[in-house]
């Protein structure tokens, strides 16, 4: 195994000592093995390294697509935007601008950070009593009752008004070109595909648009989608006036009227998304950086808080103590979000008292040391039930600037409500079917309300790095980043080691049934389910732990990537400009 000083020869020896601290033995050439625990893992991959650009995405093809940008001059803005284009197109289960985004946004001259929510509201028409009248108690999962505005293409005008450098028309136009004349889908998109021909059926506009011949497109097989293509160019052309008004959005109202739905075209043409101030809290001397609510970012940063009062590195990496102290970690923080998350525009949401450190500690205090507590109970300051949700890109971009997008953008389920509008090429995402529809809690489900959002892009920061870094997939999202960064901060690792170290997931809210892969020892699974946890396992290169990308930036320019092997994804390099 490569000893720590190795793995970051090119960065400075200060950056090293005070970003990455390595044990003793390792610094002597030793293996990087902690006292207690399992040895760091030998990374599948090598991180890209570059002093220019570099795009992370979980299709190579939408990672070129953005890196394209930089290499014409664009900014990490622009490379985003881009990459996220492609990959609604590339990737259409998981994302598309039918759903949301969220996004980070580092600026490398000021060292200013920024937060973007651009998730959409429900229809001026929604309500629990409407529901209530179609004999609901919950809202369906597929189907036009969870659809909400769709967020993506706000987003991408915000982010672009504020930052872009080249036209719109120029950042959009691969993704328009690989919709008219295809890409060939690569492997795991094709087995994700495949395992949604069922509802794809269901409608004849989904059925259209994302099956050739009546079946999935297989691994290697060219897919088209020219319905997107033209909803692209219209995007290109008009920038949101293109989405939100005009053909598109008659598309989607047709759609909703048809089926009973209550959304106008004011919930359309209205929406904005809205500039918000990352929070943030301190570990182990790394800055960590999650968005606000509406979103469930706040449940790593509770989890860090928590995990914070054990000395996780004296544990050891993925020993069953620290194993155990993340996953009540998690236990504690979800219980919270679960019960006090929802829009701040129109519900109280307690942030200050939710990461209070007097708070944090308290809750700290509540682990049991030698089990397993099975049913936290959340906070009393002064509900949705389990739903997995797992469709969700996430792509990073670090320029050679220096600046950093972290950016998350989902559908929420697979093929989100499962409806296309008609020649529109894109799904409706179904982010609705977050709310409750019990009344008098933060998430309750009212007109122009966002619901609880599981997607959370991600950043930290100490002395002169800056890493940008996010992990999809539904609920699991927050504990993984936790877990991330406490690889980073705990355990010395590199970005790649961090992506790639087994995890555990736990995607509902209550009992002590956790997920957890099979890169854990044994032995260590062991020792959890003796202290009480249910465990289910799950071998190596799967979705179920969620699939994330990161890139690091150094203030000696000196620019990091790494790509989940757990995906198709890579992280790409600008190449070096040529002049003649």
């Amino acid at each position: 195994m490569p000893t720590c000083r190795s793995r970051f020869v090119a960065i400075a020896a200060a950056v090293l000592s005070a970003a990455f601290p390595c044990p003793a033995a390792a610094q002597h050439g030793l293996p990087a093995t902690p006292a207690h625990g399992q040895p760091l893992p030998i990374p599948g991959r090598s991180m890209v390294i570059t002093r220019y650009g570099i795009v992370a995405a979980s299709q190579p093809l939408a990672a070129s697509a953005g890196v394209h940008m930089l290499e014409m001059g664009g900014n990490a803005v622009d490379a985003a935007i881009a990459a996220n284009a492609a990959n609604g197109l590339m990737e259409p289960a998981m994302n598309g601008v039918g759903g949301d985004l969220f996004a980070i946004v580092y600026i490398a001259k000021t060292g200013k950070i920024y937060g973007l929510n651009s998730s959409g509201w429900s229809a001026s028409g929604m309500t629990p009593e409407l529901l209530a009248t179609k004999g609901l108690t919950r809202i369906p999962i597929r189907g036009i009752w969870g659809v909400t505005v769709p967020g993506a293409v706000a987003g991408w005008q915000a982010l672009h008004d504020r930052f872009g450098k080249l036209p719109l028309s120029t950042v959009l136009a691969p993704a328009i070109r690989y919709a008219n004349e295809g890409f060939p889908v690569t492997e795991v998109i094709a087995d994700t595909w495949a395992e949604y021909l069922k509802a794809l059926n269901a409608t004849p506009d989904a059925a259209r648009t994302y099956l050739i011949d009546g079946r999935t497109p297989r691994e290697g097989e060219v897919f088209r989608n020219p319905d997107l293509a033209r909803t692209l160019k219209r995007i290109a052309e008009h920038g949101r006036d293109g989405f939100y008004t005009g053909a598109t959005a008659n598309a989607i109202l047709a759609t909703e009227h048809k089926l009973g739905g209550t959304m106008t075209a004011a919930d359309l043409a209205t929406f904005r998304p809205e500039w918000v101030t990352p929070l943030h809290v301190d570990y182990r001397g790394w800055t960590v950086y999650e968005l606000p609510p509406n979103s469930q970012g706040i449940g790593a940063l509770m989890m860090l808080q928590i995990m914070s009062h054990y000395p996780m590195a004296a544990y050891g990496f993925h020993a069953a103590q620290s194993l155990h102290v993340t996953m009540e970690a998690k236990q504690l923080a979800y219980a919270d979000v679960l019960r006090y998350v929802g829009d701040p525009r129109l519900a109280h949401v307690p942030v200050e008292q939710m990461l209070d450190s007097a708070h944090a500690a308290a809750r700290a205090g509540m682990i049991d040391s030698a089990r397993a507590i099975c049913t936290e109970p959340p906070s009393e300051f002064s509900s949705v039930t389990d739903k997995k949700g797992g469709d969700t890109i996430y792509l990073t971009v670090i320029d050679a600037d220096g600046n950093i997008v972290s950016l998350i953008q989902s559908n929420y389920e697979e093929f989100g409500s499962g409806l296309v509008p008609a020649g529109a090429g894109f799904v409706l995402q179904d982010r609705g079917a977050l709310f409750t529809l019990q009344p008098g809690m933060a998430n309750t489900l009212a007109p122009h309300k966002r619901p609880l959002h599981t997607l959370i892009p991600a950043f930290m920061q100490k002395d002169s790095v800056r890493i940008g870094f996010g992990i999809m997939g539904g609920w699991n999202q927050a504990q993984a980043h936790a877990q991330f960064v406490s690889n980073i901060a705990d355990y010395g690792m590199t970005i790649q080691q961090a992506l790639e170290a087994g995890r555990f997931t736990k995607p509902g809210f209550s009992g002590c049934d956790f997920d957890i892969e099979s890169r854990i020892p044994q032995a260590v699974r062991d020792s959890l389910s003796a202290m009480g946890y249910d465990l289910t396992l799950y071998g190596p290169r799967t979705g179920h732990f969620g699939w994330g990308q990161a890139v690091l930036g150094t203030a000696g320019g000196i620019h990091y990537g790494a790509s989940d092997p757990r995906h198709d994804g890579a992280a790409i390099p600008q190449q070096l400009p040529v002049r003649p």
